[in-house]
């Protein structure tokens, strides 16, 4: 069975930071890229961040340039999203998708379940 599998989320204080990861089970990860969503409470889901299959392309939605920073480690089968001075704006559940393009849009194959990133006080 193809899956992705989202893990890392949590509760973190404003200025905080977490590291999201993105595994692959039943398929490999090398010929596709990852894309990162994300999608908070009454608002629509929006792209944070995607990745070439190779790792050479990354692309960032402007809100979280600077802050986040995505990497892939296809020997673990394995995307990372590194987020560092979250604010309570980044609260929502985040998502993983695997496709054949890097794109901020929702062209993607695969999906995962989600995690919940909560910034808060």
């Amino acid at each position: 069975q193809l899956q992705l599998v989202e893990s890392g989320g949590g509760l973190v204080q404003p200025g905080g930071s977490l590291r999201l990861s993105c595994a692959a089970s039943g398929f490999t990860l090398d010929y596709y890229a990852i894309g990162w969503f994300r999608q908070a409470p009454g608002k629509e889901r929006e792209g944070v961040s995607c990745i070439s299959s190779s790792g050479r392309r990354t692309y960032y939605a402007d809100s979280v340039k600077g802050r986040f920073t995505i990497s892939r480690d296809n020997a673990k089968n394995t995307v990372y999203l590194q987020m560092n001075s979250l604010q309570p704006e980044d609260t929502a559940v985040y998502y993983c998708a695997a496709g054949p393009i890097a794109t901020m849009g929702d062209e993607y194959d695969y999906w995962g379940q989600g995690t919940q990133v909560t910034v808060s006080s």
